[in-house]
């Protein structure tokens, strides 16, 4: 099918296009770019983009499909059919499944079900090591020949520092990024949200900014010394924005992300023990908060992402200390993320930079519109007023602490090689 987006205000910072344009999409691909009225195609659907943006299709580089092992949390295809509402096009999913995806045989099947039941593009990410325990490599030759397009252990820290160099020495063989869970493990003990005075005043045990940024640093000086591409995940914390730029100023093959709850919501957020709020790295201060949206100003972080990580109602249902860590934001996402521009914290190419063209740049795959690049297509109204309602969500899970903000922007069309 053939598809002419008109009128639309195109947005591509992999070839500096930010103007009013018609685009044509032919047999899955990006055919051609003109002035508004200038292209024409006999039988093609039309949309009237006036008013939307268009731009490359999102790429969220962070993502739990729970696909193998965790069905009833979610599957390849709800996880999918939520990042295509929330305008994603594709998907990097993490390995923390059951098997983990730590061999070809388990990236070959998520591949197989992402391509019968995906509605949206699955990139798998295979694991650092055997089971994601830290004690043995594993095949990342045949993992990234299977399709991976990265490495992680996340969900675990590679606690192990002569684990984490060896990795990232095969990460400039095979040309894959090590996406790095940063956390010390006996540094955050058993802590459930961030060490400060709202943790003192709830009694609940804190994780303190120190977990996080000493494994930030060691992974920094790794990959300075083996010339690896390391990718910090998750950033919440000052001290990481600080050693991430510091580390991109002496040349240090790194990138990084971040996500909407890091630079919109604090610890203050835990109050009332809501469940929702309680992930991991945890919500950290407001100090912290700035300097995650001052990196994200800067360029210091690359990426934004979800981590979306859905749980069954029944398991955020308990006592704080008790319930597993973690949110879902593929539906929401976009919505919180055009909050920066709001704030002018980003422009609006800031933020697709920020959501498209630099996790496709780190993941070898998409975020552009060039002619001839697959049609992944997102379509954005920015002025469309929403109210987050997790129950009408198309997640199989529900635990955002958003719920019931009311947001401006989101995504109305999303085209992934050239389906509308």
């Amino acid at each position: 099918m053939n598809i002419l987006i008109k009128n639309g205000h195109i947005i591509d910072p992999e070839n500096s296009v930010d103007e009013k344009l018609d685009l044509l999409v032919a047999d899955g691909k990006i055919a051609k770019l003109g002035k508004p009225g200038a292209l024409s195609a006999s039988g093609a659907e039309q949309i009237d983009a006036a008013g939307k943006l268009v731009v490359p299709g999102l790429i969220d580089m962070h993502v739990h499909l729970r696909e193998p092992g965790f069905e009833y949390k979610e599957t390849i295809a709800t996880g999918t059919a939520a990042a295509r509402t929330g305008g994603f096009t594709a998907v990097c999913c993490m390995p923390n499944t059951k098997p983990v995806n730590d061999c070809r045989s388990v990236t070959e099947f998520i591949l197989a079900e992402a391509a019968k039941n995906g509605s949206a593009r699955v990139y798998p990410v295979g694991a650092i090591t055997k089971g994601s325990q830290g004690e043995e490599l594993a095949e990342i030759g045949e993992l990234r020949d299977a399709g991976c397009v990265g490495i992680s252990d996340d969900g675990r820290p590679v606690m192990n520092a002569a684990m984490m160099r060896r990795a990232l020495e095969y990460s400039t063989i095979f040309d894959l990024p090590v996406l790095s869970h940063c956390e010390d493990m006996s540094l955050a003990a058993k802590g459930v949200m961030n060490e400060g005075f709202v943790a003192t005043e709830l009694g609940l045990r804190g994780i303190p900014n120190a977990a996080e940024d000493v494994m930030v640093a060691r992974d920094l000086a790794l990959a300075e010394l083996t010339g690896g591409r390391v990718h910090i995940c998750h950033v919440s914390t000052a001290g990481a924005v600080r050693m991430i730029r510091a580390a991109k100023d002496r040349g240090v093959r790194v990138t990084a992300e971040t996500c909407p709850h890091y630079f919109l919501l604090t610890d203050e957020a835990v109050r009332g023990y809501d469940t929702s709020a309680k992930m991991n790295p945890p919500l950290r201060t407001a100090d912290d908060r700035a300097a995650v949206r001052q990196g994200l100003a800067d360029g210091t972080i690359d990426v934004i992402v979800t981590d979306h990580a859905p749980h069954a109602s029944d398991e955020k249902a308990v006592e704080f200390d008790a319930a597993p860590f973690g949110i879902v934001g593929l539906e929401t996402s976009l919505g919180l993320s055009l909050k920066l521009v709001e704030e002018r914290v980003l422009t609006l190419t800031d933020l697709v930079t920020r959501m498209s063209t630099a996790p496709g740049r780190i993941i070898g795959r998409g975020g552009t519109l060039s002619v001839g690049a697959a049609a992944d297509i997102t379509i954005i109204d920015p002025e469309m007023k929403w109210t987050v309602k997790a129950a009408e969500f198309r997640s199989k899970s529900r635990n955002t602490p958003f719920e019931g903000r009311e947001l401006k922007g989101r995504a109305v069309r999303t085209i992934v090689g050239g389906v509308l």
